[in-house]
C-alpha cells in the first residue's frame, strides 16, 4: 500500500505541484518586471517633464533676449516671428504626439 502512493500517482502529484509552484514563481517574476517598469517609466515622464520645463525657460529668456537686443528698431516683429515659430513648432509636436498615440502600444508585441 505505501508502495502505491509513492507509485505513478505520486509522482504526478509531486510534479504537478511543481509545475504549479513553477508557474507561480513566474507569475510574481511578471508581476516585479511590470512593477519595475511602470516605475521606470514614472521615472522617464518625470525626468522628461523637468528638462521640457527647463527647455521651455531657456526659450522664454532666450526670445526675452532677442526682444531687448531689438528694442529699438524692430521689437514688435521680433515678437511676430517668434510667435509664429513656436506656435508653428507646437503644432507640430502636437500632430507627432497624436499620431504616436492612435498607432497603439507595441508592449508584448
Amino acid at each position: 500500500m505505501v508502495e502505491a502512493k509513492s507509485g505513478l500517482m505520486g509522482s504526478v502529484r509531486r510534479l504537478s505541484l511543481s509545475l504549479l509552484t513553477i508557474v507561480g514563481t513566474r507569475i510574481a517574476l511578471l508581476a516585479n518586471e511590470l512593477q519595475e517598469e511602470r516605475l521606470r517609466l514614472t521615472q522617464m515622464f518625470l525626468f522628461a517633464l523637468i528638462a521640457l520645463f527647463c527647455f521651455g525657460l531657456g526659450i522664454l529668456l532666450l526670445t526675452i533676449l532677442v526682444v531687448v537686443l531689438f528694442w529699438d528698431e524692430h521689437r514688435v516683429a521680433v515678437l511676430a516671428v517668434s510667435s509664429v515659430i513656436f506656435f508653428v513648432c507646437g503644432g507640430f509636436m502636437l500632430r507627432l504626439a497624436r499620431n504616436k498615440t492612435l498607432s497603439g502600444s507595441k508592449l508584448f508585441a
